[in-house]
């Protein structure tokens, strides 16, 4: 028997386990699951679970509908929020077809694949995203639980508890964690995951989300990972921090002797390139929903411009400077994608954009120093040579359609799906008559 096969038959019998449960996410990125006794699961692994695709979003039409879910062991854990007696556990699944193909749609065979090609020319993508939420009172209105700050460790800070015991419950479910604290807004909060390969770190956020929001019921409070929830106040941002690395675990993009003083090789400068080429391009999946585009539009740390500098928390793409000189520490940040995204999705056109930089021998444009991009509008990135991330989704849908590297990507099936579902979410948007509407023109026209 395979040794991981073996080591989750011999847990499930140790520790209890009477549930396991089968995690996957649709195109949208939704956690779908179903649980399985402890009895199936040893088929499950040679022949899969079979369940109905026309149900979930993105995957199949009704006629076509017959899928399998085969449960991947290394993403095998134990629930500690669960009870340890009749204890329940999960495992990440990939899809195939009755025919034992991997599905094409979904997300985490997107993501694999990606991987796979970049393996083949002799890298790892590293990523390691910080993703932001709100703490409410319910999820019937924002109201919030604080009126804490950056950092702050004060009574302010009501839902330190909260983050704790996510804290914990993540590091127990194998995630480990680097950072956590109260973020700019109130009632914002922070936990920032500790780096590892794109496919393992897409599962770790998945499992992340799902871990703040039942730790946030258990507390009796509502967590949302909504981009912009509140109109006066920071979004909600997943910055994604991500890095090549060779099989040998070395750091390609790290450079001591970058003429420019940042440490950076040539080969992360052609990375950052192919990002900020095809940025416009992926935008739609970074920032899927209509809401997205208020937090890019807000200028509250959110770059929308094009643009890239070192330790320049306006530009699109910064290089963090904590560690300079230790070459694994050497990094870039997209600050624009947010928590909406499907982090199988992000990191898979992340990489995509980042390799067809390398293959093209993009170069980057000259840096950005000291000024403050945040507040520029098309014009004034025009000025400068830039250009601008698209202003609202329906400006997305339509790069994102046009985009061959993003139906090479992600293929024909979930490039379509996305085009016709995202643009009739926009169509919908726009055809609402909204608060804002009513109160503005109503009692005047």
């Amino acid at each position: 028997m395979n040794p991981e096969i073996d080591f989750v038959m011999k847990t499930i019998k140790g520790r209890d386990v009477h549930f396991v449960r089968l995690w996957f996410t649709d195109v949208l990125g939704a956690m779908k699951s179903f649980a399985v006794s402890p009895s199936e699961i040893e088929d499950a692994f040679s022949a899969g679970m079979g369940f109905d695709g026309s149900c979930v979003a993105g995957f199949s039409p009704t006629e076509e509908s017959d899928m399998l879910a085969f449960p991947d062991p290394e993403t095998f854990q134990v629930l500690p929020w669960r009870p340890e007696k009749d204890a329940v556990a999960r495992m990440f699944c990939d899809i195939r077809t009755p025919g034992g193909e991997a599905f094409e749609g979904d997300p985490r065979n997107v993501l694999r694949r990606v991987c796979e090609q970049a393996a083949d020319a002799g890298y790892n993508l590293n990523v390691g995203p910080e993703v932001e939420y709100y703490y409410f009172k319910s999820p019937d209105a924002p109201d919030v639980l604080d009126h804490g700050g950056y950092f702050d460790l004060t009574s302010l800070d009501y839902a330190s508890d909260l983050r704790r015991d996510t804290v914990l419950a993540l590091e127990k479910m194998g995630v480990p964690i680097e950072y956590s604290h109260h973020e700019m807004g109130p009632s914002q909060h922070e936990i920032d995951l500790r780096y590892t390969d794109a496919l393992s770190m897409a599962d770790a956020v998945m499992t992340y989300k799902l871990v703040v929001r039942e730790i946030a019921a258990k507390h009796g409070v509502f967590a949302s990972f909504m981009p912009q929830p509140l109109q006066n106040a920071p979004g909600s941002g997943m910055h994604v921090h991500q890095s090549l690395f060779d099989m040998d675990g070395v750091n390609l993009f790290f450079d001591k002797n970058d003429p420019l003083g940042y440490n950076l090789s040539e080969l992360a400068k052609s990375y950052i390139a192919g990002l900020l080429k095809y940025a416009p391009e992926f935008c739609l999946i970074t920032n899927q929903c209509v809401n997205s585009y208020k937090r890019l539009l807000g200028g509250d740390k959110v770059p929308a411009c094009i643009s890239w500098a070192r330790s320049n928390r306006s530009t699109l793409i910064r290089i963090p400077g904590y560690r300079p000189d230790i070459p694994d520490a050497c990094r870039i940040e997209l600050r624009s994608p947010d928590p909406s995204a499907n982090p199988y999705l992000a990191f898979a056109v992340m990489l995509a954009a980042g390799l067809a930089g390398i293959e093209e021998g993009l170069e980057p444009p000259d840096p950005v120093m000291g000024a403050d991009s945040l507040s520029y509008d098309s014009a004034a990135a025009q000025a400068v040579d830039a250009q601008m991330l698209p202003t609202n989704l329906g400006e997305a849908v339509d790069l994102f359609e046009s985009s061959d590297l993003m139906k090479r990507t992600l293929g024909e099936h979930i490039h379509s799906y996305l085009v016709e579902t995202k643009r009739a979410e926009w169509m919908a948007y726009l055809s609402h008559v909204s608060p804002w509407e009513l109160d503005r023109y109503l009692a005047v026209l």
